[in-house]
């Protein structure tokens, strides 16, 4: 059997420098190489996971199968490397914490004064090594959030340089993910930042043995020489990286730059077979070629971060992609709606998303995007909120009144159309007590959603609180609305769909976090698809490359 082998990857200058993207990217590189991989998030806030964040402060929430909450760089994970994690591959610092005072108060360390080091960093261990437990991975790659000198960062970099002697040097690569600093008067770029980065790398222990050089400007081989020179690093393990157009084109950078050969050839592996990148060089390609335009209005709360609705946009793209148009997104600030502004990016669209959320506000802003969209014929989609509040739209609709709602908003509605479970209802805490993770849902025959998955049991992840009231199922039915998909008991309503209509479909659950860019998600396919043929807008389906599938 393997011994494991681990990649840690650390920022430095400038956070947001682009390591979870590099992650993802090298995560497919391997697996192409014939390895299979894990990747995880090493994540120095406090809070115990991302579920009760802002998404203003902290982007998308991703979910996963098993319904841990976590850092939307799981998501570039999952899409990039095309696999499933689970919760052990996002560890944060209120986690580690939590679970050592936890321990303390209940006597397990046998009344030892708890340090930073060994209870902290061991505890972080623990929790590396939990990857290839839970996994069948045979490399992992471990991503440290923040950057080199944040204060919040130090006891997990004190863990990785302990761990380079634990597991021993030859299962260990360590690569620095930088900034080069483009100087606009000089019209030049400066590696000090980088040297100095480094610098501080290394007086916690760790020598990196790969640096990545990320620009938005073109880095010439001498300022890579001096990188290698200054940092002591091999000069083929300066690996320049300048801002790609797309994402999915990183991991044909990093394939040309022979990254994987080297990591490889350090950790004492051979690739067990030619990476085929054909289909990846393939999907770069599609990605950058002039297309019909389709544009999508997307109708939400948090629009001015484009990162908390991350895994829409990708799958709105995967969508696009292989249907052969270019996607035109227009972001709709919802509460701008209900002020009577945006509403010319809506009405030009030809298709309308409303996608998740929680709280009153921009709610009646959505509901007037969606009640357009059912007036006038507009392809709609709605991801969890979006088919709530498409819900709430279709009871104001059918019995003419404006009280109807959800109680999330409403306590005291005339038409709880959406509302609390049972026992749901005496919860108090936020973190961690919704419907989470993956579920299975049964298809109506003959609807559209059957038809857009092609089979009849589907399984999806979830993250809300309210459910569909069941005492509106039978009025609904009878005035045109579908539910087209159920939970195996027919207590839970998953797929919702408004049947006088070209595609107006709504999900409780999230489809965005199973699309991938090798496989669109059949939701987001069909909806592009509708929105396409109602406009006259030229699309088929593209032909993939076996070596994508």
């Amino acid at each position: 059997m393997m011994q494991t082998k681990y990649i840690f990857l650390t920022g430095g200058v400038v956070s947001s420098v682009g390591k979870g993207v590099t992650a993802a990217a090298l995560g497919r590189l391997l697996k192409q190489h014939g390895f299979q991989v894990a990747i995880q998030k090493l994540d120095p806030y406090i809070n115990v996971d991302p579920g009760t964040m802002s998404p203003y402060q902290h982007g998308e929430v991703f979910v996963l199968d098993d319904g841990a909450e976590t850092d939307l760089d799981l998501g570039h994970y999952e899409r990039f490397a095309d696999i499933r994690l689970n919760k052990v591959c996002n560890v944060t610092t209120g986690q580690v914490y939590a679970n050592v005072i936890g321990r303390e108060r209940h006597g397990d360390y046998l009344g030892g004064t708890i340090q930073t080091i060994p209870h902290i960093t061991n505890e972080i261990k623990r929790r590396i090594n939990q990857v290839a437990l839970t996994t069948d991975a045979e490399i992992v790659l471990c991503e440290v959030g923040g950057t080199v000198g944040d204060i919040e960062s130090e006891p997990f970099l004190e863990t990785l340089r302990q761990l380079r002697s634990n597991l021993g040097r030859e299962n260990t690569f360590y690569i620095h993910v930088t900034w080069l600093v483009h100087l606009a008067a000089t019209r030049e770029l400066k590696t000090k930042p980088t040297q100095h980065s480094v610098r501080m790398l290394r007086s916690v222990g760790i020598s990196p043995d790969m640096i990545i050089a990320r620009s938005d400007h073109p880095v010439a081989a001498d300022l890579c020489e001096k990188i290698a020179l200054f940092c002591d690093v091999d000069k083929s393990a300066v690996v320049p990286m300048e801002t790609a157009q797309s994402l999915y084109d990183v991991p044909m950078k990093l394939h040309n730059a022979h990254v994987g050969e080297y990591i490889l050839h350090r950790l004492g592996l051979e690739s067990r077979q030619q990476p085929d990148l054909s289909g990846w060089q393939w999907l770069s390609q599609e990605i950058h070629r002039e297309k019909p335009r389709v544009k999508i209005a997307l109708v939400g709360k948090y629009v001015e971060l484009h990162d908390a609705y991350i895994s829409v946009r990708e799958a709105l793209e995967h969508a696009c992609i292989h249907l052969g148009v270019e996607l035109e997104l227009s972001w709709v600030q919802s509460a701008d709606l209900e002020k009577g502004r945006s509403w010319e990016a809506v009405q030009a669209a030809h298709g309308i998303l409303v996608p998740g959320g929680f709280g009153p506000r921009g709610i009646e802003g959505k509901i007037s995007a969606i009640r357009y969209a059912r007036e006038n014929k507009v392809p709609y989609l709605g991801l969890c909120l979006g088919m709530q509040t498409m819900c709430i739209e279709f009871a104001r609709y059918i019995y003419n009144t404006d009280d109807a709602n959800s109680t999330e908003f409403d306590p005291n509605t005339e038409h709880p159309v959406i509302s609390l479970m049972p026992d749901q209802e005496h919860i108090a805490d936020k973190g961690g007590t919704m419907r989470l993770g993956l579920y299975p849902c049964e298809l109506q025959e003959g609807s559209v959603a059957r038809r857009a998955y092609g089979e009849a049991r589907i399984d999806e992840r979830h993250r809300h609180r309210f459910e569909f009231n069941n005492a509106y199922r039978k009025p609904f039915e009878e005035h045109g609305m579908r539910f087209s998909g159920l939970s195996p008991d027919g207590r839970l309503v998953e797929i919702a769909e408004v049947v006088d209509h070209p595609f107006m479909v709504a999900s409780q659950f999230h489809p965005e976090f199973l699309s991938r860019p090798t496989h669109p998600h059949p939701l987001f396919y069909e909806f592009v698809k509708t929105a396409c043929m109602e406009h006259d807008i030229p699309c088929c389906t593209v032909a993939v490359p076996e070596s994508l599938k």
